[in-house]
């Protein structure tokens, strides 16, 4: 392509020329004059054309060795499993990204069971990867493990839940998980205009997820540290009282368990005609849950704010029928590039810290993060992104305007 610019250049410098000798009306000084000048634009258009031609060559033998490189090299990716949507799309958006740099990719899906975890992983060592990214089904029992991926010297990067109490984690990618939590507490918050709210009160209940998983408890205190002081002024009551982790936790995320213990709720506490006005749950798998649960079991007639986290096709088509009232969405899109420059760095020897942010040049808001994530065995440094409120107001906006989804024929989200 700029041999073939090059070439229309110099011809078109030719031609002037002649032109300009051949001209009848010009003196011959007009035409050395315009023979000069065509010239010294021409050698300013080849100059400029040759230095475009260097910089793609270089640029292009840049890719190509970082490809060449990648091509000699393997990423791990654990995920937890396929029966939540969201891991199928971590695990998709992952893999594309690092194949898309010329790595291979073994990923695989432990089916929510931690002895197949632990099986994926030791294979993943046996197979001599270059680079592990693991999300935990449970972050406390990953540490013999990933101690034999430490020996073989394999890089460990925690992806979006923390692995607990091993020193073999060298990184953690996620979102901010605690502000997670405070989005879904301050939309009760403003919702129901709770610093107004004189003598009213309003009953909330409380549905958390698994105890396994570290970024849980995240979750609640989040939200919980913004509504507990309004839980304390008696504006907020919890009819069932339950209001410590432990009581409103949900193995696995599991969106039948929490549609079980909803409806042991609702009926222990709220048959009489008690109001439900919130019901606060930490994702869109127990939202769903609890969803099902105030559609059968709930005596009342009032909408009830349900949120929820993750964006899940189901629960996004519930927030268009109204059935639930927010979700908070973590783009897991980014979340992969963010992975994916962090274990190219690491890859490569480096050892990235805030300048990573920068020189990757992310359309998107990250921080990194040296005092919040303590593993057991010390602070591990991390690339936190951050999530956004998403309700049936701003579905279009922030989902599809952004290509994370698309409407089908009825008007529903479907992810991308």
């Amino acid at each position: 392509m700029k041999k073939k610019f090059l070439s229309m250049v110099l011809a078109a410098t030719m031609t002037s020329a002649l032109l300009a000798g051949c001209s009848s009306s010009g003196t011959t000084e007009e035409t050395t004059d315009a023979v000069e000048e065509t010239a010294e634009e021409t050698t300013d258009a080849v100059e400029e054309a040759t230095e475009e031609a260097a910089e793609e060559t270089e640029e292009t033998t840049e890719e190509a060795t970082d490809t060449a490189a990648a091509g000699d090299q393997t990423v791990g990716i654990a995920m937890p499993t396929q029966s939540l949507e969201r891991w199928n799309r971590d695990g998709s958006y992952l893999k594309e990204q690092f194949e898309g740099k010329g790595y291979t990719v073994e990923l695989t899906y432990s089916d929510n069971k931690i002895d197949q975890q632990v099986k994926d992983i030791e294979g993943l060592i046996a197979d001599e990867v270059d680079l592990l990214v693991v999300a935990a089904i449970d972050g406390e029992s990953l540490s013999q493990v990933l101690a034999d991926a430490k020996d073989a010297g394999i890089p460990v990067i925690s992806y979006d839940r923390l692995i607990m109490n091993t020193d073999a984690v060298s990184y953690y990618v996620s979102f901010d998980n605690y502000t997670v939590g405070t989005l879904q507490g301050q939309y009760v918050v403003d919702t129901l205009d709770l610093d107004n709210a004189g003598d009213k009160t309003y009953n909330i209940e409380f549905t958390a997820g698994d105890p396994a998983d570290n970024n849980a408890g995240f979750f609640f205190n989040g939200a919980y540290d913004v509504l507990k002081p309004y839980i304390e002024a008696g504006t907020l009551v919890v009819p069932s009282g339950q209001t410590e982790f432990d009581q409103v936790a949900t193995a696995q995320w599991d969106t039948a368990t929490a549609m079980e213990r909803m409806q042991n709720i609702l009926g222990s506490y709220y048959s009489d005609g008690t109001q439900l006005d919130v019901a606060l749950c930490s994702n869109d798998s127990t939202a769903l849950g609890v969803t099902q649960a105030i559609g059968t079991d709930y005596a009342g007639d009032n909408t009830v704010i349900i949120t929820g986290q993750d964006g899940d096709v189901a629960n996004l088509a519930n927030i268009i029928d109204g059935k639930q009232t927010m979700t908070v969405y973590k783009a897991v899109a980014n979340e992969a590039v963010a992975t994916l420059d962090l274990g190219i760095a690491l890859l490569n020897g480096e050892t990235p810290d805030a300048g990573l942010i920068d020189a990757s040049g992310w359309s998107f808001e990250c921080a990194y993060d040296t005092e919040s994530y303590n593993n057991g065995t010390g602070i591990i440094p991390s690339y936190l992104l951050v999530p956004t409120v998403v309700t049936a107001d701003n579905i279009q906006e922030e989902l599809v305007d952004t290509g994370y989804y698309t409407l089908d024929s009825n008007g529903y989200p479907q992810a991308n």
